[in-house]
């Protein structure tokens, strides 16, 4: 189409985009909607889309207390796999794995999903038969995974320090071939266009400061720009999720917020052709198509608020980078960031009706909340618009943790230190 043309991309760019059609709207809230979704970021946006195109529930609200693309959805290191243990997370994920599949084909919009693979190195022989469990619990669900020897894996990535005078020398790994990257940012714009395409409104700058009561029920919010009511309110605010549940009275919540630093080098000729994480620590490492190293680490180990970390975890990232790939000592590190986490006590998500009456939950996400961006919304708009969830989410309830029946995933990342 000639609005695509590169002439036409000049041409703004030139004239300072004077004549770009924004990607969604910037409308005012109005009084009042079937639905509000507080948090604008990709499982907000992806939750708003679900209910449009799934539910035909158009009458909704995004509220974005900053603007699109400014929380998690735009720090973290972009890495998408269903590579897990448990069934209920091999289902949940490989639910999300597909959809992203078709993603940009059904947003019409390119989030440059590309299925480069995912390697999990071993260490040790008994992390090794622990790999090689995962594996065969993600075939016996019809998940792809290979058990790649140390040969393969050299094959596969060049400059990987693997045997010999190796720090820790590298017996095997779990791939998953379908496993890859996306572009974040683009994630997050293409859910928003493709919502607001639909209907949904979607209002940056737009804070929730309470919430509007009828009894026990949640009947709407109090914003910055407003009050806005609605027959139903989800929360899907990752890292916020305990400040904005007390403003509704819920004092404790099964999870907690920590900052997760995220890094990204220099750029450099092709280096990694897959994501490649370290068995013996944690951390994980892929290239963008800009050259840079996208990589980061374990949460800081302290609570927070602040989208900043701290030195110590800095350099224990670096430090594991070069024991894995000694050659890029001297690679500079050109910016970091951090992201809020919400770590739930088993590893694994909150996608549920309450706890309160009028209210829907979606958090707890870990390390495992960009990946989960499809499904996350997909079912979490089935279970606004059903007041029931699907059963791909039926297990991530908030009251597993008072009945004892917990998703204790171990191929979520690092054991989340809740304290």
């Amino acid at each position: 189409m000639a609005e695509y043309s590169a002439l036409s991309l000049l041409r703004n760019a030139l004239g300072g985009n004077r004549d770009w059609a924004p990607a969604w709207r910037k409308p005012d809230p109005r009084p009042a909607y079937d639905v509000v979704i507080v948090g604008g970021g990709g499982h907000g946006l992806a939750t708003a889309y679900y209910l449009a195109r799934e539910h035909g529930i158009t009458d909704v609200a995004v509220l974005e207390k900053g603007y699109v693309g400014s929380g998690n959805v735009g720090r973290n290191t972009t890495i998408v796999r269903s590579n897990y243990l448990l069934p209920e997370s091999i289902r949940f994920y490989e639910h999300s794995l597909k959809l992203w599949e078709n993603l940009s084909h059904d947003l019409n919009y390119n989030v440059m999903f590309s299925q480069r693979g995912m390697l999990n190195l071993a260490h040790t022989p008994g992390q090794a038969d622990e790999f090689i469990r995962r594996g065969n619990a993600m075939r016996h669900e019809g998940v792809d995974a290979e058990w790649l020897t140390p040969a393969e894996i050299a094959r596969r990535v060049p400059g990987l320090a693997i045997g010999g005078s190796a720090r820790f020398p590298v017996v095997g790994g779990l791939m998953q071939p379908r496993g890859g990257t996306a572009r974040h940012d683009a994630v997050a714009w293409g859910y928003a266009r493709g919502a607001d395409r639909r209907g949904v409104d979607i209002i940056e700058n737009c804070e929730v400061v309470g919430f509007l009561r009828d009894g026990d029920r949640i009947t709407g919010v109090r914003t910055t720009r407003g009050e806005i009511r609605a027959a139903k309110v989800g929360v899907a605010v990752a890292g916020s999720t305990g400040h904005v549940m007390k403003m509704a009275g819920i004092e404790r919540l099964p999870i907690e917020s920590h900052v997760l630093q995220a890094f990204v080098s220099e750029s450099l000729k092709p280096l990694i052709h897959t994501v490649v994480t370290f068995g013996a620590g944690h951390l994980y490492v892929s290239q963008s198509d800009k050259g840079g190293l996208v990589f980061g680490g374990d949460i800081d180990g302290y609570n927070t608020y602040a989208q900043r970390g701290n030195l110590p975890v800095v350099e224990e990232v670096m430090s594991e980078m070069v024991a894995l790939f000694p050659g890029l000592a001297r690679v500079r590190l050109l910016r970091s960031w951090g992201g809020i986490m919400d770590m739930s006590m088993d590893g694994s998500p909150i996608i549920t009706r309450g706890p309160l009456p009028g209210m829907y939950l979606n958090c707890g996400w870990c390390y495992g909340g960009f990946k989960a961006t499809p499904a996350s919304g997909w079912s979490f708009a089935w279970t606004i618009a059903r007041d029931e969830p699907h059963r791909i989410n039926a297990p991530y309830t908030l009251d597993r943790f008072y009945r004892g029946a917990v998703i204790d995933e171990k191929g979520q990342g690092a054991t989340p230190r809740l304290h």
